[in-house]
């Protein structure tokens, strides 16, 4: 039986849908994310979850425990749902003590003293906060006020923890490195886990499954390496990873570019299930796509742009008016910009 379960849930705000019809079904102690560009709905499913937004229609069951139901006029209040939350913002109270800050929603729950001095230390031992303990958070770096925020989420013993963007206020290194923490929080823990983020990186490396959502809707949910290798539709191909989409006109039983049809093929064939329409697009990634001497591949073009990126060479190649990014290793091949070349598709994805 699945720990949290949205049924059927939709959510307006005015004339605007911002959920529409959402069903989902996340397992106990699985790290699931909610994945795909502002305004798309991820934020506002997150936070009917929270309690902080009611529902339109559907119903929301956590844990066995109804918590919201049109159909049964049920609305469970955000404190007695006592689900740990993470926010974007550190949210930290910058005249308490560390201590002070993980300890608080425990005293307002009315919890025993001694007790909250046991969950408070251990929150603070399995975030690496005990050495910070009587700090205040003007002392403290980023990280370690992002850490505040998840230590008193966990204080609470969540059976869900809800995060929100929560690592996009930090740099790069200490994301990275926080992404690995909540990671081997969860596995200590066992809580389930459910993440907001619009990060494709971040979703990857924390997620067991991954919902893609565009316009209120989802779009995809499957484990990242599907979603990645197998997208569900054009969006999602487009969204996760770098793509390029080719516009292609059959000739000849072929496909080649529709700005520049003498440029030689993209194809061999052409499907015949876009024959009708008379054209398609070809999707691929730029690491998919064969970057060759000029005159030995089907399509010819010229390298407008390169630049090193590390253990990879990103390229530009311009043919007609359509630009096509190509990613290689830097120990391929070298090419420069300027210079003439020819391309191969060898994986293509065909989309209308």
């Amino acid at each position: 039986m699945a720990f949290v379960e949205l049924r059927h849930v939709t959510k307006r705000f005015g004339q605007v849908t911002a959920v529409d019809d959402l069903c989902l079904s996340i397992e106990k102690g699985e790290c699931f994310s909610f994945l795909g560009p502002s305004g798309c709905g991820k934020t506002t499913t997150l936070r009917m979850v929270a309690g902080f937004e009611d529902l339109e229609e559907g119903e929301i069951e956590v844990g066995g425990k109804l918590i919201s139901s049109s159909l049964k006029k049920y609305y469970l209040a955000p404190e007695k749902r006592e689900f740990g939350m993470v926010f974007q913002a550190f949210a930290v109270w910058p005249h308490m003590t560390v201590f002070e800050n993980v300890a608080f929603p425990l005293r307002i729950k009315g919890v025993a003293r001694h007790e909250i001095e046991s969950r408070t230390k251990h929150s603070l031992e399995n975030t690496n906060l005990t050495k910070q303990a009587q700090l205040y958070p003007n002392e403290l770096s980023g990280g370690e006020k992002q850490r505040i925020a998840l230590a008193r989420a966990l204080a609470i013993n969540p059976g869900l923890l809800l995060l929100d963007e929560p690592l996009s206020n930090l740099d790069p290194h200490l994301r990275e490195e926080m992404r690995f923490e909540i990671k081997d929080l969860q596995r200590k823990y066992d809580f389930s886990i459910i993440y907001v983020t619009h990060d494709q990186a971040e979703a990857m490396a924390l997620s067991d499954r991954i919902m893609v959502m565009r316009d209120g809707k989802t779009q995809q949910i499957d484990t990242p390496l599907n979603v990645y290798a197998n997208p569900a539709n054009k969006f999602v191909f487009g969204f996760i990873g770098l793509s390029n989409f080719i516009p292609v006109v059959p000739r000849d039983g072929k496909a080649v570019l529709e700005s520049a049809p003498d440029a030689g093929q993209v194809s061999d064939s052409f499907p015949p299930e876009f024959a009708g329409a008379g054209r398609a697009t070809v999707a691929c990634r730029p690491a998919e796509v064969d970057l060759l001497p000029e005159g030995k591949g089907g399509l010819r073009g010229v390298i407008d742009r390169m630049a090193y990126l590390g253990e990879t060479v990103d390229y530009i190649v311009t043919v007609g008016d359509v630009e096509i990014r190509i990613q290689k290793g830097r120990r391929e091949p070298r090419f420069e910009a300027g210079m003439a070349c020819s391309l191969a598709f060898p994986k293509p994805t065909w989309y209308e």
